[in-house]
């Protein structure tokens, strides 16, 4: 999940998308890093769990400090890429010095302006769901950015909109983890209401400095549940690598017309 003091008003530059807009939290929050580095931090509330604090440098990071699931991320973008939720645009950045063709997409008006100031070259403000493009052979989702998905069904639906977006042959890199664990008792057990909905459907609402986002939902899935819907959608799916934290790496090929999907290998 991506996202002090003054509001910048970029309205005086037209290509720029204005950022002051109190709901608008994570992008205060990383134009006001990027104006004066600090220590600053985004509070982030969740239906699962406590108030989680997330340091805005997070999303500064460079080649040098980012983890190692995202290093091979980006080791496997290749082609036209499509960064979707990108933040500040650290991985777009990345990208582009190793000359990749990188458009970065993220709906907060504000991270798309700092993206622009840091120079990503082709930074625009719209929701994943709202693009229009094709003939991508890269779709990067990094730091759970499959959540943007919501739910289960917004899964099945994010697959199918991917797939216009993407050139056959081509492949989404997506990084998630299996939440399981904050249902488990002390005896090992695990709790859930079967009648409920999924366990890795949560939701989530961003605070900085007074500004606080509304409040949105959020999918975690686990690995074997992810080959399943993208089994389902016609993607090959194959487990690129996993962390100590049990986050997960996971490769989604679309195929060419004339090969079939097999869960687990590359077409």
């Amino acid at each position: 999940m991506t996202q002090k003091q003054n509001a910048v008003n970029l309205s005086a530059n037209p290509a720029e998308p204005s950022i002051a807009n109190p709901a608008d939290t994570l992008g205060q929050a990383l134009s006001d890093y990027l104006a004066c580095p600090s220590d600053a931090y985004i509070l982030v509330h969740s239906s699962i769990t406590e108030d989680e604090k997330m340091p805005v440098a997070h999303f500064f990071r460079d080649k040098n400090s980012i983890p190692e699931i995202e290093q091979t991320a980006l080791e496997h973008c290749h082609g036209r890429t499509l960064d979707i939720g990108a933040g500040a645009g650290s991985h777009a950045l990345l990208l582009q010095q190793r000359g990749i063709s990188v458009t970065a997409l993220d709906i907060s008006p504000g991270a798309v302006a700092v993206m622009r100031r840091r120079g990503v070259a082709d930074a625009q403000c719209t929701d994943v769901f709202d693009f229009q493009g094709d003939g991508y052979d890269t779709l990067l989702m990094l730091m759970t950015g499959i959540g943007v998905a919501g739910t289960l069904g917004g899964l099945d639906r994010l697959l199918a909109h991917a797939k216009t977006l993407l050139q056959p042959g081509g492949q989404i890199l997506l990084d998630s983890t299996d939440i399981l664990y904050m249902f488990e008792d002390e005896e090992g057990g695990v709790w859930l209401d079967m009648n409920g909905p999924y366990h890795g459907e949560v939701t989530y609402q961003m605070a900085y400095n007074g500004h606080k986002s509304q409040p949105s939902d959020w999918l975690f899935i686990s690995f074997e549940l992810l080959a399943d819907y993208a089994q389902a959608a016609g993607f090959g799916c194959e487990m690129l690598c996993t962390d100590q934290g049990g986050q997960y790496l996971a490769r989604l090929n679309l195929p060419h017309p004339c090969h079939r999907a097999l869960p687990g290998v590359d077409a």
